[in-house]
């Protein structure tokens, strides 16, 4: 089972000064920075994969989830996405590099915004080695498996569209000669939908299925999901989760035989997650979680900032304060003060965070008595000082702060190596 982080134009300046706070004096965006795959070895993941709607603006449609600027594009195009990405050189030859539409960015509208024939175009020009035919979200899954009938008249609009392009889809493939190979895209309203969907692609000739819809779905319901699926398909037919929001839960699913899935989760939850910030291998084969420790800064943070101009904070103290929190840390690190007194710099900063959300001083103080005892665990453990990726290794304890986006983004880095690493051991325990 191959694990896939989807391309999110995530990478860090390798020349960071993390003292200073600020990019390396000749840092040029993209050029001199580096993606997980370069800063890491082994790379933390198996495969890339791109989605369409993150590169190319199509009519109609906001252009909030398009992070490539046009000369980004053409250069990818014109590079193919494996130079582009960095994720050519001879440890990746034979890695997969699977590209998808991105459905969510057109989740809103009534069709998809790619036709079959401008994905087709795309994937063939990006060079990528396998492709998802162009889909239609359905979020919708109920698991009594309702008739048509009783379905809603737009959800069954979206699940004839899903199918019709996929024909469409793999006969342009058939075609051209298109040198990817394609996957068919797997939306339902029903575990039973889903299924029969499969089997249609299956007809079609698709040899590969991509189920999407399962990122708002509990676990319990994508074991439904995937037991009807596969109990439907033929057992060679292979299967990639699209978006598997579920990340932590894949060991619970090693026997439908999955071929492949993407997460990005493991990397946003370095710097979304309210606690669970920084992975690590557990003793009995899972994974355990410490919470990052918070130490904005204080003059661009933006309820610090709110804090300031309303008249509540001095700019002057918080910067004060967290400096010192800092020197704490650091201190630490080198074994030169205790973690107790650590965790009073600490907390004597963050305590400002929590005061600039509301006036609720009960609720100011639940959540300080929460935060604390997360983070003393964190300093009690110091799981930076065990871990022996390249992250961890060359930054240290700057990979445990929460603060800037080159920490936020290592961190995330090595989440992504643990998890990685986690797959691995999974896998071969399920054998």
């Amino acid at each position: 089972m191959k694990f896939l982080y989807s391309d999110t134009q995530d990478y860090v300046d390798p020349a960071y000064d993390f003292l200073n706070d600020r990019n390396g004096p000749a840092r040029e965006r993209y050029w001199g920075d580096v993606y997980a795959h370069e800063l890491m070895t082994p790379a933390p993941y198996d495969g890339l994969l791109v989605s369409m709607s993150a590169i190319r603006q199509a009519e109609g449609v906001s252009s909030s989830k398009v992070r490539y600027s046009t000369k980004e594009e053409q250069r990818m195009l014109r590079d193919g996405a494996r130079k582009f990405l960095r994720y050519d050189g001879p440890d990746f030859k034979d890695c997969m590099l699977m590209g998808d539409c991105g459905a969510f960015a057109y989740v809103e509208h009534d069709k998809p915004a790619y036709s079959p024939e401008e994905v087709v175009e795309f994937y063939t020009e990006a060079g990528f080695t396998h492709g998802v035919s162009p889909d239609h979200i359905i979020f919708d899954c109920d698991l009594s498996n309702p008739k048509e009938k009783d379905v809603a008249e737009a959800t069954l609009k979206r699940y004839e569209i899903t199918l019709t392009n996929a024909k469409a889809f793999i006969d342009l493939t058939r075609e051209e000669g298109s040198p990817f190979e394609p996957m068919g895209a797997v939306q339902g309203w029903s575990p039973a939908s889903m299924a029969k969907a499969a089997v249609r692609l299956e007809k079609m000739g698709y040899e590969y299925l991509a189920i999407g819809g399962l990122v708002p779905l509990r676990v319990d319901a994508i074991h439904v999901v995937l037991r009807t699926l596969r109990d439907a398909i033929k057992p060679e037919t292979k299967i990639h989760l699209l978006g598997f929001a579920k990340a932590d839960k894949i060991h619970e699913f090693t026997d439908y035989g999955i071929t492949s899935f993407d997460s990005t989760s493991p990397l946003i939850r370095a710097f979304k997650d309210s606690k669970a910030n920084y992975y690590m291998d557990s003793p009995n084969g899972g994974l355990d979680y410490y919470t990052a420790i918070r130490i904005p800064q204080a003059i661009e943070n933006a309820r610090l900032v709110q804090g300031i101009k309303r008249g509540i904070f001095s700019a002057e103290d918080l910067q004060r304060r967290e400096q010192k929190a800092l020197v704490a840390l650091r201190s630490f690190d080198r074994g030169e003060v205790s973690a107790t007194s650590t965790l009073t710099s600490v907390m004597d900063y963050h305590r400002f965070l929590v005061e600039g959300e509301s006036s609720d001083v009960a609720q100011h103080e639940k959540d300080l008595a929460k935060m604390k005892d997360m983070v003393a665990r964190t300093l009690q453990d110091a799981p930076w000082k065990r871990c022996q990726c390249d992250v961890c290794r060359a930054v240290g304890v700057e990979v445990i702060i929460f603060r800037s986006s080159n920490r936020n983004k290592r961190r995330g880095f090595h989440n992504l190596g643990v998890y990685h690493k986690h797959v691995q051991t999974t896998m071969e325990n399920a054998q």
